[in-house]
C-alpha cells in the first residue's frame, strides 16, 4: 500500500470573513426578524450580551493581558492557581446539637470533605446562652454552642491544624473566638496552625436581619481587638467575612452584589484603620463569601470582577500588592432552588459549582439538593460533596490555571461587570458608605427593584424554573419533610447548660466571676486573653458576651433586604391546589380540542403544561371534536369548571363564539378560555363571554391564581 501524499494546508488561500459579512449572513437566516431583538440579550445587570465576541473585543480590555498571581488578580492570587492543592471542599451542616454535628462532620471528612462550615444558631450568633434565649432561637439555622464543653464535643476527633474552619458567627466574633482559642490551648494545639475564618460581618447581618445585637461601635471594637490579636497569635486565621448573601438571595443582580459587597469591605477597612490597624494587617484577614446562581457565564465573570474591584479598593487604602489579593469562598444559591421536582436542584448546584471553580474560588460549599425542604441527610450531603470531588478529582479542573481566562466573551463580561459595579460602589461611597446607605434604604430599594423583575419574569415564564413553572412532574411524590423540633432542642440545651453550671468541675463560681471581672477591666490588647482565661475557668459564651457588651446601649435597626426564593409563589399556589386535592376536589381543566390533530395539538400541549404548573388536573381528549356544541357538552359532562378551546387563529372566529354560547347555556358559571392571543378578535371574543387568554406572554401565575379562586 502506498503512503498517503503529505499535503500541507495553506490557510492564506482563504479569506477570513469580517464581522459585517457574518452579520449579513445572520440576518438572512433570521428572515427579517430584527437582529437586535433576536440575537442580543439584555441581562438583569442592564448589559447587552452579544451573539459573538471577537479578538478585537478582548484586546480592548486592560486586565486581559495580566497573568495569574499578578495585579489586578483577575486570574487569581496564586501563580499556579489551584494546581498544587486544589480548592477547599467545604460543606455546611444544619445540625443543632454538638453530638449530631460532630457525627456528621467526621463522617464527611472521611469521605472527601477538606473544610468545615460551622453555621451557628441564632442564639449563639447573638451571644445568648440557651437558657436565656427565646424558644425558636436555639437550634434555629445551625449549631448551638454555649460552653467550652459544647465546642469540645462538636469538634472532637477533628484535627484543627489540618481542617480549616469557616465559622459563621454573625455580627460578633470575639466570644466564639475565645471559645475556639481556649479549646486549642486546652488541647495544647498551636494557635499558629489554626486556619479558616471566624466570620464576623455586622453589615451582612443587619442587611438581611434588620438589626444588630450590639452597636456598630461595639462591633468594630470587637473586630479590631480580635483582628489585631489573631494577626499576632493565629496568623493563618482570618477574622472578617464579607457575605454577599443578602444581595444575591434578595434578588439583586451581579453588579449590585459586587458593589455592595466591596462597599462593605471598604467599610471594614476604614473602621479598622481608624482603630489603628495597618491596612496590610487587615486586608489579608478579610474573606469574601459570594453566592452564585445558575447564570453560568455571569457568575464566572462576577467572581473574576470581584478580584479586580477589591484590588483597587485595597490599593486606594494604601495596601501593598500582596494585601490586594482577595480570598474567595463561594456558596451555591438558595434563591433558585425548588420544593417541587427537587432532584433538579442537583443539576443547578452542579452548574453553580462549575462556575465557582472556573471563577477561581479558594473554597466552595455546595448546598444539598433538599436544603429548602428539610434537614439534609447523608445521601443529599454526599451528592453535594461529590459534585465538587468529581470536578476536582475526575474532571481535573484544578490542573488548569484560570480555565476561563482568554475567552473574549468572559473577559469582556468581566470588564463590563467591574466597570458597572465600580460606578455603583462610588454612588454608595458618595452617600457616606454602605452603613449610611443602608440607613437611607438605598441598597434595599435597588435590590428590591431587580427582585420585582425576577418575580415577574418567573410568573410570566420568561424565566424558566424547571419542574415548577415549566415542565412540571404531575405524578411527583413529595419528599418527606424533616424539620428540627426547636422547642425540644431549647429544652434539651437549657438542661445541658444547667447541668454544666452545677457540675463539680464548674463549682468554683468565685473564680468565674473573678475572671469575668478581669475581662471587664482589661486593656484592649488584653481583652481576648482575659476572655480565654474566663472560658477555661468555666464561663459561658453568653456570660462573656454580656460582660464585653456591658457598657453598650445602642441597637441599630434598618429595613432589611427581603430574602426569598423565586419559585415560592408557584409553590404556594400548587400547595393550595394539593390541599384541595387531598380533600377530594382537585380543580379540573377540560381541553376543548377542535378539528384534526394537527389543528389543535400544539396549543393543547401548551395548555396542558400551563395548567399542570399549578397542579390542576387536565382532561385532554384523544380526538378533536367536530363541532363547538359537541365540545361544550363534553366539557360540562367532564365536571370541569374551566374549559380551554384549542385550535388555530384562523378557525377561532367560527368556533369560539359558538362554543362559549353552548358552554354558558349549559352552565353559566363555567369559565371559558382561549389558547392563544388572536389580536384582531380579542374584544369580540371577550364580548362573546371569553374569560381569559393563555399564551407565551401571559402571566401564568396570576391566571392560575384567579382561576383557583373562581373554582374553589
Amino acid at each position: 500500500m502506498s503512503s498517503p501524499t503529505n499535503t500541507a494546508l495553506n490557510f492564506s488561500e482563504f479569506t477570513a470573513p469580517t464581522y459585517d459579512e457574518w452579520r449579513k449572513e445572520a440576518e438572512i437566516t433570521l428572515k427579517g426578524a430584527p437582529f437586535e431583538k433576536k440575537l442580543i440579550s439584555k441581562t438583569y445587570e442592564g448589559i447587552d450580551l452579544q451573539p459573538i465576541y471577537l479578538r478585537a473585543d478582548g484586546e480592548k480590555i486592560e486586565h486581559a493581558k495580566s497573568l495569574p498571581g499578578f495585579a489586578p488578580f483577575v486570574r487569581g492570587g496564586n501563580v499556579l492557581g489551584q494546581h498544587l492543592d486544589g480548592w477547599e471542599i467545604s460543606q455546611e451542616f444544619a445540625f443543632s446539637t454538638p453530638k449530631e454535628f460532630n457525627s456528621a462532620v467526621r463522617t464527611d471528612l472521611e469521605r472527601g470533605l477538606t473544610a468545615v462550615n460551622i453555621v451557628l444558631d441564632k442564639a449563639t450568633r447573638n451571644g445568648d446562652d440557651p437558657d436565656s434565649a427565646k424558644v425558636g432561637e436555639v437550634g434555629k439555622g445551625g449549631l448551638s454552642i454555649a460552653t467550652l464543653k459544647d465546642l469540645q464535643r462538636a469538634l472532637e476527633g477533628i484535627d484543627l491544624a489540618r481542617v480549616p474552619l469557616f465559622i459563621r458567627t454573625g455580627a460578633s466574633a470575639m466570644p466564639f473566638a475565645a471559645l475556639l482559642f481556649a479549646l486549642a490551648k486546652q488541647g495544647k494545639k498551636s494557635l499558629s496552625e489554626l486556619r479558616g475564618c471566624i466570620e464576623m460581618d455586622p453589615v451582612g447581618v443587619i442587611s438581611h436581619e434588620g438589626s444588630l445585637p450590639q452597636s456598630y461601635e461595639e462591633a468594630y471594637r470587637e473586630m479590631a481587638i480580635l483582628t489585631a490579636w489573631a494577626a499576632k497569635n493565629a496568623p493563618k486565621l482570618q477574622t472578617i467575612c464579607v457575605h454577599a448573601r443578602a444581595w444575591h438571595e434578595g434578588g439583586g443582580n451581579a453588579v449590585q452584589e459586587l458593589a455592595f459587597a466591596i462597599a462593605t469591605g471598604a467599610e471594614y477597612l476604614r473602621e479598622m484603620t481608624k482603630a489603628g490597624l495597618d491596612v496590610n494587617v487587615v486586608a489579608p484577614r478579610i474573606r469574601f463569601a459570594i453566592t452564585v446562581g445558575s447564570q453560568f457565564f455571569t457568575e464566572i465573570a462576577k467572581l473574576r470582577a470581584a478580584r479586580i474591584l477589591w484590588a483597587d479598593v485595597v490599593k486606594a487604602f494604601g495596601g501593598n500588592e500582596e494585601s490586594q489579593k482577595l480570598t474567595l469562598h463561594v456558596r451555591t444559591s438558595h434563591r433558585n432552588k425548588t420544593i417541587y421536582d427537587p432532584y433538579v436542584n442537583m443539576l443547578r448546584t452542579t452548574v453553580e459549582a462549575f462556575a465557582a471553580v472556573l471563577g477561581g474560588s479558594d473554597s466552595i460549599a455546595v448546598a444539598p439538593f433538599d436544603e429548602v425542604i428539610r434537614t439534609p441527610d447523608d445521601f443529599s450531603r454526599r451528592i453535594a460533596r461529590n459534585t465538587q470531588i468529581i470536578l476536582q478529582k475526575e474532571s481535573h479542573l484544578d490542573h488548569v490555571i484560570d480555565p476561563a481566562g482568554g475567552s473574549w466573551y468572559i473577559e469582556t463580561y468581566t470588564d463590563q461587570l467591574a466597570q458597572a459595579a465600580w460606578k455603583l460602589f462610588q454612588e454608595v461611597e458618595a452617600k457616606g458608605g454602605i452603613r449610611a446607605a443602608l440607613e437611607t434604604g438605598f441598597p434595599q430599594q435597588a435590590v428590591a427593584a431587580v427582585a420585582k423583575e425576577r418575580v415577574k419574569a418567573a410568573q410570566t415564564r420568561k424565566d424558566t424554573i424547571l419542574g415548577t413553572n415549566m415542565y412540571p412532574n404531575a405524578k411527583e411524590k413529595p419528599l418527606e419533610v424533616r424539620k428540627p423540633d426547636l422547642a425540644a432542642i431549647h429544652k434539651k440545651r437549657s438542661a445541658e447548660l444547667a447541668e454544666f453550671r452545677t457540675s463539680s468541675e464548674q463549682s468554683d463560681l468565685t473564680s468565674v466571676l473573678d475572671k469575668l471581672s478581669q475581662l471587664l477591666d482589661s486593656a484592649p490588647e488584653r481583652v481576648l486573653d482575659a476572655a480565654i482565661a474566663a472560658i477555661i475557668s468555666g464561663a459561658t459564651l453568653g456570660e462573656i458576651t454580656r460582660t464585653i457588651r456591658s457598657r453598650d446601649v445602642s441597637r441599630p435597626k434598618i429595613t432589611p433586604v427581603c430574602i426569598f426564593r423565586t419559585a415560592e409563589s408557584y409553590e404556594q399556589l400548587r400547595a393550595s391546589v394539593e390541599a384541595q386535592a387531598a380533600a377530594g376536589t382537585r380543580p379540573k381543566i377540560f381541553l376543548a380540542v377542535m378539528g384534526p390533530l394537527k389543528q389543535f395539538k400544539a396549543r393543547a400541549d401548551f395548555s396542558a403544561g400551563f395548567f399542570q404548573v399549578g397542579g390542576f388536573e387536565v382532561v385532554y381528549p384523544k380526538k378533536g371534536f367536530a363541532t363547538p356544541e359537541e365540545a361544550a357538552k363534553a366539557a360540562v359532562e367532564s365536571g370541569a369548571k374551566v374549559a380551554v378551546i384549542c385550535s388555530t387563529d384562523d378557525t377561532y372566529p367560527e368556533l369560539v363564539p359558538a362554543f362559549v354560547k353552548a358552554l354558558k347555556a349549559a352552565d353559566a358559571k363555567q369559565a371559558a378560555i382561549v389558547a392563544g392571543y388572536p389580536t384582531e378578535h380579542i374584544e369580540a371574543f371577550k364580548a362573546a363571554g371569553v374569560d381569559e387568554f393563555i399564551h407565551i406572554r401571559a402571566n401564568c401565575y396570576q391566571i392560575l391564581t384567579d382561576l383557583l379562586k373562581k373554582v374553589s
